[in-house]
């Protein structure tokens, strides 16, 4: 790494070493260009470091020690011990493993990597500003850029976040110990995922959502199976609520919320959870250099190749808009690489899966129902049900469904929810259906082993073309 006020130069400059930006680094690598990774906290961003993994390693963990837990109808009696401590050193190592993965990789395929705050400085400039006291300064003139600056929380006005009482995502994955209780202001993924593993560590939870149900944006009955399981563990919904503001005191704090009669409801916990949304970031970029302007949500608009309005600057990830997801991020990372190299690339949205790991796991990819039709198809959708699924029951965890969404024309598959045990994995094979555009008949005709839970995708599929043999 090169210090001081110096000039380097490179071919294409990547801006965060996300889950977009290091996957555009290490593809444009691999394409044979000169690449820098600019990165000032983690290697794997946010999702890795703050977000996906270590979230999912705290699901894990204490999916296992709740479930042992209730396994008394199943010959199994214990009452497993806890540690929290020892919980996040496992879950902190495995998060280690994986930034010092990205950081191999992208050595060995040849990206340099600097550490520093990256902003623009003119049509093909940047400055870095190096991290650390006496570090100095470099400036870098790039053909190509590629920002990948991620997104942060959403704070709202009178719910600070101050790291003690009123907490982000981040926060609660470094709690060092459990609350008593938890106010959650917000029921969508990541409010969910949390309240869901707050809950089954003990923790007496609450959660404020100014929508009438849980998961806002999709399918009532799948929103309603992951919050019946929710209620099962404990957790209280006020649903119709805005927090509105807070009070600290002592050791506890006081939420205020207010419903759409501006009625107000204090609530008072230990700790409040504000999980409201993310939004993007670029007010460290100074857009105002490479004349770039983002549209009133604060994102960059691209286009299919990822490239925004100036031709030589491309975006990535949250920072590029909606759904904010890690392997969104990672696709167009590629696809913005491989462009700039002079390949033929672009992004498919309509393939895109989405996954909430809530207990039971949500997954959906392209179209619902409701949107198939608004598109002018002529809908079938077939919903199998995991109760008959004889997997589904040696795991006691029947409640659930497969949803197929297909064109009954000709028969192509245009969507898929699922609520299940490893929807995300159960997702994968209905994404390539969608992708490749494949036809109910070819779903129905795979032979899928026995006992699985991918049973239920099979059984969907010839539900839709009337022939279901199991419901």
């Amino acid at each position: 790494m090169v210090v001081g006020d110096v000039t380097t130069g490179t071919d294409v400059l990547v801006i965060g070493a996300g889950p977009g930006g290091y996957v555009a680094a290490i593809r444009a690598a691999q394409l044979d260009l000169d690449v820098t990774l600019v990165e000032k906290d983690a290697y794997g961003g946010t999702c890795l470091n703050y977000g996906c993994i270590p979230s999912k390693a705290l699901i894990s963990a204490t999916d296992r020690a709740h479930d042992v837990r209730e396994a008394e109808h199943m010959g199994i009696y214990a009452d497993p011990a806890v540690d929290v401590a020892a919980m996040n050193e496992w879950k902190d190592g495995v998060v280690t493993r994986l930034t010092r993965g990205v950081e191999g990789l992208c050595k060995r395929a040849g990206v340099n990597l600097v550490e520093g705050r990256a902003e623009f400085a003119g049509e093909n400039q940047a400055r870095i500003v190096h991290l650390g006291e006496g570090e100095g300064s470099e400036t870098v003139e790039f053909e190509h850029a590629i920002v990948s600056t991620g997104s942060k929380p959403i704070e709202l006005p009178g719910l600070e976040f101050d790291g003690e009482r009123v907490l982000t995502s981040r926060d609660v994955l470094a709690l060092e110990s459990l609350p008593e209780s938890m106010i959650v202001v917000g029921a969508g993924y990541i409010g969910m995922e949390l309240a869901t593993v707050l809950a089954k560590l003990g923790t007496d939870v609450t959660v404020l959502e100014m929508e009438d149900d849980v998961l806002p944006g999709y399918e009532d009955d799948v929103s309603k199976v992951v919050r019946e399981r929710a209620e099962d563990l404990g957790i209280e919904f006020r649903f119709g609520l805005a927090a509105s503001g807070a009070e600290r005191t002592g050791d506890s704090i006081r939420v205020e919320a207010t419903d759409e009669d501006d009625e107000h409801t204090a609530f008072e916990g230990d700790k409040s959870l504000v999980a409201v949304g993310r939004q993007p970031v670029t007010d460290t970029l100074n857009l105002d250099a490479v004349g770039l302007e983002p549209d009133e949500r604060g994102f960059l608009e691209t286009d299919e190749q990822c490239r925004t309005d100036v031709e030589h600057i491309f975006a990535v990830g949250d920072v590029a808009g909606e759904p904010m997801l890690a392997h969104k991020a990672s696709a167009e990372g590629e696809v913005a690489a491989e462009v700039i190299a002079g390949e033929p690339a672009g992004m498919d949205q309509q393939a895109v899966p989405a996954v909430v790991f809530t207990d039971p796991e949500i997954g959906t990819v392209g179209m619902t129902e409701a949107e198939a039709e608004a598109a002018g198809f002529e809908v079938i959708a077939e919903t199998a049900p995991l109760r008959g699924n004889g997997r589904a029951l040696t795991l006691d965890d029947r409640e659930g469904f497969v949803r197929i969404v297909a064109d009954s024309e000709d028969g192509f598959v245009l969507g898929a929810q699922i609520v299940a045990p490893e929807a995300s994995e159960l997702l994968a094979e209905l994404g390539l259906a969608v992708e490749m555009g494949a036809r109910l008949e070819d779903v129905a005709a795979t032979i899928h082993s026995h006992p699985t839970l991918s049973e239920a995708v099979a059984e969907a599929a010839k539900g839709a073309l009337g022939r279901a043999i199991h419901y």
